[in-house]
């Protein structure tokens, strides 16, 4: 059994910076591919950045430049750098193991951006 606990999340102004973090325990995540989601008030969950075992990432086209997935193996964490925040960035964010057969969530981090 895999658990995944988000945390850094919070109230910022709008070009502020926020990182989220996503600790994992109960299996070594190494040579797992990460991804974070968001799902903003009123809307369906979206994809927002991924991350493989080896290292490659890959960005929603609306964070792409501004927000930085990483990895910490030594400490089973996957991290999301965000910055210049924007009010469209609010939202509930979730992180993502992907392991079969349909992948472990946690349990959200909110995030919200005041302009």
């Amino acid at each position: 059994q895999v658990q995944l606990v988000e945390s850094g999340g919070g109230l910022v102004q709008a070009g502020g910076s926020l990182r989220l973090s996503c600790a994992a325990s109960g299996r070594i995540l190494s040579n797992t591919a990460m991804a974070w989601y968001r799902q903003a008030p009123g809307k369906q969950r979206e994809w927002v950045a991924t991350i493989t075992s080896g290292g490659s990432t890959n960005y929603a086209d609306s964070v792409k430049g501004r927000f930085t997935i990483s990895r910490d193996n030594a400490k089973n964490t996957v991290y999301l750098q965000m910055n210049s925040l924007q009010p469209e960035d609010t939202g509930v964010y979730y992180c993502r193991a992907d392991i079969p057969p349909a992948g472990y969530w946690g349990q959200g981090t909110q995030v919200t951006v005041s302009s």
